[in-house]
């Protein structure tokens, strides 16, 4: 079996590991992308002629032309969840497999929400960046998490978790989730609007979907406490940046924290990151060891399934990959 990892080398080194790629080359011929240039759709077809497996990045998308590319290709396994860039109805027409990767940021992503939380709460970075600049920080009054009112939008796995901790902190935790059905211990399930009027801190954990474009806009943020802080963790087209940056520029909002945006690979914009009310990690909220293994790895039994025969437990259009038909694999 020919395997492709499309990971640039530092996308390799933060997002795959030593330990999974020996383990994926134990399966077959693993080739490597040696340039830090992600592959565009053109690249990714030179670089995939012959190849029977594509393990893949969440960077690199793989449009229509792909598939038709690439006649040896038998699948496509994503090392992330986010399958939004890959044209599965064009792999299933070619008879390519699609898989997709588990959850392993849970506890990673929900413990930079309590981070955030607590920097924007005691200006903790504001006042790292004054003394680095030899400045005397401003001191100001803090808030106090105990007591507070978290308001978590989208309760999904991230969601339940940071609701768990944040409830062990003491806090007040609301929530709103049209499919939320037993919320954790500690928690209230209130409507959309009554999440950013009564919250201290909202945090945005909802799903990326057209109905969610742009959910929090200037109507949202207007609804929100006069000194209240947002939060970020899931995808930038949430949130309409122009209106946060209007909420911020007017005092509003006391500040906002964000791991995602809608520069290049989810990365917070400048603008917004560069000032000093807003607290700004460039989307790193699952990038740790743990989290990295667990999806690596997840890849690595995919593949390690195809090489034995079977159908990957994760595969996203398993009755249409015609092609593993010459591993032996029919659905």
């Amino acid at each position: 079996m020919r395997i492709l990892l499309t990971h640039t080398p530092s996308f390799r080194a933060n997002y795959y590991g030593d330990e999974a790629l020996a383990r994926l080359r134990a399966s077959g011929d693993v080739v490597l992308h040696d340039s830090e240039t992600p592959l565009d759709p053109a690249a990714l077809i030179a670089a995939a002629k012959g190849i029977d497996v594509i393990v893949s990045d969440r960077q690199t998308a793989a449009p229509g032309e792909v598939f038709a590319g690439l006649p040896d290709l038998a699948a496509y396994v994503r090392c992330a969840m986010d399958i939004r860039n890959i044209d599965v109805e064009a792999a299933s027409k070619a008879g390519v497999l699609v898989t997709r990767a588990t959850a392993g940021f849970i506890d990673s992503v929900a413990e930079l929400g309590i981070g955030m939380m607590i920097d924007l709460a005691r200006g903790v970075s504001a006042a790292t960046t004054s003394y680095r600049a030899g400045k005397a920080p401003f001191v100001r009054m803090g808030r106090q998490l105990a007591g507070s009112t978290l308001g978590i939008v989208g309760l999904g796995a991230i969601g339940r978790r940071l609701a768990e901790a944040a409830v062990a902190l003491r806090m007040n935790v609301i929530f709103c989730d049209p499919e939320a059905k037993t919320p954790p211990q500690g928690a209230t399930q209130v409507p959309f609007d009554d999440v950013l009027a009564r919250s201290d801190f909202v945090v945005c954990l909802a799903p990326a979907i057209e109905a969610t474009r742009h959910l929090f806009d200037a109507a949202a943020f207007a609804r929100m406490g006069k000194g209240a802080y947002f939060i970020n963790l899931s995808r930038g087209e949430l949130v309409d940046e122009a209106a946060l940056e209007a909420a911020l520029d007017r005092g509003h909002l006391g500040g906002a924290g964000v791991d995602v945006g809608m520069a290049p690979d989810q990365m917070p914009i400048t603008r917004l990151a560069k000032r000093s009310d807003v607290v700004a990690t460039p989307h790193i909220g699952g990038l740790t060891p743990q989290a990295i293994a667990h999806q690596a790895f997840d890849t690595v039994r995919q593949v390690e399934a195809l090489a034995a025969g079977k159908m990957p437990d994760l595969a996203v259009n398993p009755a249409r990959a015609t092609r593993l038909a010459r591993f032996g694999i029919r659905y």
